[in-house]
């Protein structure tokens, strides 16, 4: 009981943020290097499936007051990671997590962001309303197929680019070859070649000329290049890489016209299908890609470089975290 005019001044709470990065079952390899880049320990969760299929998960230590980063490569099965994920924002909501950020370096359904044709979902926008209803306050991914779907989520939308760690590669490898013009697989992708060529000294650009149909998916063929590529080396530059048709094609194409040589930089290697049959009988010098989704021992070949994606991903959680600038991570790191 206090007396006369005692006052109490001992009860102080610090306000120190606390950050903690949690990863899904999909690629927590992704997750390791990225926690061993921001010099943090995972947080270690319990996660499994009932006989039934469905997901259970539960964090192993208090989230309360922290600023969760919750890190999911959606790959193969898709949507089981997808549903994962989703739990596991909710856990974290659940739990008194500050501010909740997912983490998807590559994210899912990103090809379907428009209507090509009466009475088709926008799946794009459909897994930001799921992300956001879940509890999600922020998206952080890399390389998003369409730049505008950061549009599609209510919240900020951290979109990093691999461009500067690709672009690193190849310029080391081209060692004195002057003499390359960048290609874009598609007349889509040409703002992205124009990007790139400038990073590597202003190259002349071509583009491939292709057909895609809209009634089948992962079927496009490539008809001619655009531009002069005879005697050059080709740096042909894409955002994914699925089953691999579509580059197969390209490469062939500009090697018909005349190409010395093919080298390709691409951010998500999805590798589904035939595409490494494909591609390791492509007539390519070099497949250079990061690991944004796993790229297993079985879907390797001797042309294909993986680069680690982690470092991009931690200097971007650091900063947030922060509340730095994610922009100024690639301004001049060209």
């Amino acid at each position: 009981m206090w007396e006369g005019n005692a006052t109490l001044t001992g009860l102080e709470i610090e306000n120190e943020k606390h950050l903690v990065l949690a990863t899904g079952r999909a690629y927590p390899e992704l997750a390791q290097a990225v926690a061993k880049e921001l010099g943090i320990k995972l947080l270690t969760t319990t996660a499994y499936d009932f006989a039934n299929s469905e997901i259970y998960v539960r964090y192993d230590e208090s989230v309360r007051g922290a600023d969760v980063f919750i890190l999911q490569s959606f790959t193969d099965p898709i949507n089981k990671w997808i549903m994962e994920a989703l739990i596991m924002v909710d856990a974290a909501k659940r739990a008194s997590a500050k501010r909740i950020t997912v983490v998807a370096p590559y994210y899912p359904y990103a090809r379907q962001d428009k209507k090509h044709k009466g009475r088709e979902p926008i799946s794009a926008r459909l897994m930001a309303d799921l992300f956001q209803a879940a509890g999600a306050d922020r998206i952080m991914s890399v390389d998003i197929h369409a730049a505008q779907s950061q549009g599609f989520f209510d919240g900020p939308v951290d979109h990093l680019w691999a461009m500067p760690t690709l672009v690193r590669y190849v310029k080391s490898t081209m060692g004195d070859d002057t003499n390359a013009v960048m290609v874009s697989p598609d007349a889509g992708r040409i703002k992205v070649a124009e990007q790139w060529a400038s990073r590597l000294g202003d190259l002349p650009l071509a583009f491939v000329h292709k057909t895609r149909s809209i009634e089948k998916a992962n079927v496009a063929v490539a008809n001619r290049v655009v531009g002069d590529v005879e005697g050059k080396t080709a740096i042909i530059v894409d955002d994914m890489i699925d089953t691999g048709g579509t580059l197969a094609g390209a490469i062939n194409v500009v090697k018909e016209a005349g190409a010395k040589d093919v080298v390709v930089a691409a951010t998500h290697a999805l590798l589904s299908g035939p595409a490494v049959e494909r591609l390791r009988n492509a007539p390519v010098k070099e497949i250079v890609v990061t690991d944004t989704v796993p790229v297993p021992e079985e879907k390797r070949f001797p042309s294909l470089t993986v680069l680690s994606i982690a470092p991009v991903l931690a200097r971007a959680i650091s900063e947030v975290f922060k509340d730095g600038s994610v922009t100024s991570l690639f301004n001049g790191a060209y």
